[in-house]
């Protein structure tokens, strides 16, 4: 694989790898480099420093300060495009003729970029990006953010055509590949990349039910509170809430209630013991496009995974949890998992498929011989 170069396009900084997209970005470049391809990392910077981890792994590391200027907010290209354009980018791009794997519509300005126009360029997707935002639109209290939100996935959708300029696109999960192939030539679904190697659920039996997420993204902390107040009002099991920035409202709305506990910005420590010892990981979710990589943590280190079917949006592991899509399914399910034991039958059905469809190391090879 030595001769193999790639010019990887990270819309962040991709270390630490903490949260969904960068998760698949970073795995993904490592299992790469651990294959001998060179990477050549470049990533657009807010707020993350550069990594001296990345700089050990990768070929090259450039960085480029993100445009978070509001003028980009009054453009027709969408903001999260707009803010990430770089002619100091351009210009190290044509420095060679290796092909370009763009992650996410963030960073596919660059199909529009004529000087680039015979290069091989791919793009990730990470999302259908307009339903995403549209989403984030309905749950969104701030009137100025909910604006914002809805204006954006009008762009997104008008822009995301631009995808026909691309050489190949790799959707992250089945309904994505589904969607993209229906508009779009060339999607070839490639699974998330992931930290997990292996499976380490605990047979037996935990004492609390848990949920886990970024408590400042609007869409957990409502799904938090939609639990506390719509399943767990009356229910004797303990729960557990663990995350990053929870908002003060959900702070307080945990300080009265018994046999109910938040755990506000666990360390990754904290978060695996909380994980692995819970009896049920619960996973909801309003969104049904990309994948969410919570869900993988959950399966490789987790006992039973009660989710709703959104949740799996194409995943294949359906199988593998137990869905419930309203207030009183959960609460059934819940009941009858506590009278059961997470067996050896559920950890071995788990390194069964994991291991076929999640698996980093077959993925990779996949992912070398579309890019080459």
């Amino acid at each position: 694989m030595s001769d193999l170069h790639l010019h990887i396009i990270s819309f962040d900084v991709p270390y630490p790898a903490n949260y969904g997209g960068v998760i698949d970005v970073y795995y993904k470049a490592k299992e790469l480099a651990g294959k001998g391809v060179k990477v050549h990392l470049h990533s657009f910077q807010y707020g993350r420093r550069p990594s001296v981890v990345l700089d050990k792994l990768f070929y090259e590391v450039i960085y480029y300060k993100r445009n978070i200027s509001k003028k980009n907010l009054i453009k027709s290209v969408p903001y999260i495009v707009s803010s990430r354009t770089s002619e100091e980018l351009v210009q190290n791009l044509l420095k060679d003729n290796y092909p370009i794997l763009m992650e996410g519509l963030h960073t596919t300005s660059l199909l529009d970029e004529p000087s680039l126009s015979g290069r091989k360029r791919i793009v990730r997707t990470h999302n259908i990006e307009h339903e995403y935002y549209q989403n984030l639109a309905k749950v969104e209290i701030d009137i100025f953010k909910k604006y914002y939100f809805y204006n954006e996935a009008a762009k997104l959708r008008r822009y995301e055509k631009i995808l026909k300029k691309a050489d190949l696109i790799l959707a992250i999960s089945k309904n994505d590949e589904k969607y993209f192939s229906s508009l779009y030539d060339n999607v070839k679904f490639v699974p998330a990349f992931h930290p997990f190697k292996y499976v380490n659920c605990k047979p037996g039996k935990g004492k609390y039910v848990l949920y886990h997420g970024n408590l400042s993204v609007a869409e957990n902390a409502n799904a938090a509170r939609f639990l506390l107040n719509n399943v767990f009002n009356d229910l004797d099991f303990p729960l557990k809430v663990a995350g990053l920035n929870p908002p003060r409202q959900l702070v307080n709305q945990f300080q009265s209630r018994e046999n109910i506990e938040l755990i506000a910005d666990p360390d990754d420590t904290t978060l695996h013991h909380l994980i692995e010892n819970a009896h049920i990981n619960i996973s909801i979710t309003a969104q049904k496009t990309g994948l969410k990589l919570k869900l993988l943590n959950t399966l490789y280190n987790g006992r039973f995974c009660l989710v709703n079917d959104k949740m799996l949006s194409g995943s294949e592991l359906d199988d593998l949890c137990i869905i419930a899509n309203n207030q009183g399914a959960m609460k059934r399910k819940i009941k009858s998992l506590f009278n059961k034991d997470f067996a050896e039958d559920n950890v071995d059905n788990r390194k069964t498929k994991l291991g076929t469809i999640y698996n980093n190391g077959h993925n990779v090879e996949s992912l070398i011989e579309l890019v080459r």
